[in-house]
């Protein structure tokens, strides 16, 4: 068994083209698949292990299912895995039946013996919950998305009823419960791939060689250059249309743009906005535009002693023009951000009194706190373009030519190792953005701003309030929506006071794709899976 599956992992890491590090040959995809473009690589393939990036953005639906997933326009949970649930009254217990019929992908490092079962549900999740678990530790031990939503402390338990039922038992009413395990990051893996890897001590291969049971399996991957999926035939919603999907996350030759419009990809993910109106003249390619679930935003350090004055970080917000930020960068494809929530969620409150442009304003707060002579601060970049914000580079050099003209010197760091998820005592500034996975506001909340996220090391800002806590976790217990609504609303004011982080834009879910391509599904979360997708003569 170790022999064989050493002689894969030397397969896998060359792959099966004539030669690694070759360009991929476009032609012969096209017969059958197509070329994605647009994303860097993956640093793995376990969305549980990632908070954001390809993995759980995109690929994780390829590759995976979870239990349940969330409608595109109710943002509802709907059944998937399992095909029903129930909830005790003391709305702490969860039973989940499954599907009977769910096969596992066969790939070159496993054939499973079995169809998924409730085994493979408990171990996909005691993984995350049990510290002595086996997997545990696997990868580093930190499972960021679950982490900042206090994942561990929700669920107390998960047992096997039987084959077909689970049991999840939490320690408190949660609300957001069931949006949680619908996301791209709560995906089941296979127990028995996980106990042969286990007898061979191979443990890392079930996140760098996955098996899942999504429409297409991982064949092949090149790091920093292409990944090869190929269709699972067994996939229990029927075969996928297309053979193969590519995954172009090379940075060598011309840009992504370039490669689209030279038919080297057929889909080319979140083009930035300066390059819209070059696909729209092209009649070869589709635009696809939805509002997204994001918020492009600037983190503060509360920890740095500047930083830590409420009239700094206020003065910080008003002396930033979104609007020139809309016109230079979003061309048309955005809009401004009045609360870390967007537009399209239940709980959203436009606050224009506290959330504006005023220089004058922002003057005075900084005069107010001691600063009139000038305050020199650090903003972390980063490189890559996301759908919350199409050109991170450009605006920060405006957010910079704001805070000059208030006496502020900012400095950019945008070297690779400056990175929102590992906060940096050399950092005052991050500008930074969430996508989120589910449309509950506690989604956008409790990663981004609670204490439980200070302590995972997620939450940036370093900013903990209790009574911002409290509202929190009242609301995930309420049963009624409208008071609910109440709890959102009255935190969005406590954020709108204390600003550890300064709300910029709301980006558009951008896509182009090859104008042969049909079937693509749009959500406002992520990416959704593959398997209807056909080319058309």
């Amino acid at each position: 068994m170790k022999a064989f599956i050493k002689l894969t992992l030397g397969l896998f890491s060359c792959g099966l083209l004539t030669g690694c590090g070759e360009a991929i040959d476009h032609g012969k995809i096209r017969q059958n698949g197509f070329v994605y473009c647009g994303q860097a690589g993956p640093e793995t393939f376990n969305p549980q292990l990632t908070d954001s990036g390809i993995t759980p953005e995109t690929l994780s639906p390829q590759i995976f299912d979870s239990l349940l997933t969330l409608d595109p326009e109710s943002y509802e949970p709907v059944a998937n895995l399992a095909t029903s649930w129930e909830v005790d009254e003391s709305g702490t217990k969860y039973t989940f039946t499954l599907r009977d019929d769910v096969a596992f992908q066969t790939t070159p490092w496993f054939t499973a013996s079995r169809k998924m079962n409730a085994d493979d549900v408990v171990f996909s999740f005691r993984r995350i919950l049990d510290s002595t678990h086996p997997y545990h530790y696997v990868g580093g031990g930190v499972y960021p998305w679950f982490n900042g939503n206090d994942f561990q402390n929700l669920v107390v338990d998960i047992v096997a009823l039987s084959e077909n039922q689970v049991k999840f038992t939490l320690s408190r009413p949660d609300n957001s419960f069931l949006s949680g395990i619908a996301t791209s990051h709560a995906v089941i893996h296979s127990k028995e791939y996980a106990n042969q890897l286990e007898l061979v001590d191979e443990k890392s291969m079930l996140d760098s060689h996955p098996v899942g049971t999504g429409p297409f399996y991982l064949s092949e991957s090149q790091f920093n250059d292409f990944i090869r999926l190929k269709r699972h035939p067994n996939y229990w919603k029927g075969p996928a249309k297309m053979e193969q999907v590519v995954f172009d996350v090379s940075n060598r030759g011309t840009g992504t743009l370039a490669k689209l419009l030279r038919d080297e990809c057929d889909v080319l993910h979140a083009p930035l906005s300066s390059q819209l109106p070059v696909i729209k003249n092209n009649d070869n390619v589709t635009l696809t535009a939805i509002p997204a679930m994001n918020i492009s935003f600037v983190a503060v350090n509360t920890s740095h002693p500047a930083m830590n004055d409420a009239r700094v970080r206020k003065a910080l917000n008003y002396a930033i023009n979104r609007q020139n930020i809309l016109d230079s960068v979003y061309y048309g494809t955005g809009t401004q951000a009045y609360s870390v929530l967007p537009p399209s969620s239940w709980a959203y409150q436009k606050d224009t009194s506290q959330i504006r442009y005023d220089r004058n304003y922002a003057l005075a707060l900084l005069r107010d706190a001691g600063y009139s002579e000038g305050l020199e601060l650090t903003m972390s970049v980063p490189l890559e373009p996301r759908s919350y914000n199409p050109s991170p580079r450009k605006t920060a050099e405006l957010i910079q030519a704001n805070l000059a003209d208030v006496g502020i010197t900012l400095r950019l760091l945008t070297d690779d190792r400056y990175d929102r998820t590992e906060p940096d005592e050399s950092v005052d500034l991050y500008l930074t953005g969430w996508i989120a996975n589910t449309g509950d506001p506690d989604g956008f909340f409790r990663p981004l701003l609670s204490c439980d996220s200070k302590r995972a090391g997620l939450n940036v800002s370093s900013w903990c309030h209790p009574d911002f806590d409290f509202l929190l976790d009242l609301a995930l217990e309420v049963d009624k929506k409208r008071y609910r609504l109440n709890l959102y609303r009255q935190a969005q004011n406590i954020l709108n006071e204390q600003f550890p982080v300064i709300p910029l834009n709301h980006g558009m879910q951008l896509q182009a794709q090859h104008h042969s391509l049909k079937g693509f599904k749009v959500s406002p979360f992520n990416a959704q899976p593959f398997d209807k997708v056909e080319r058309t003569k």
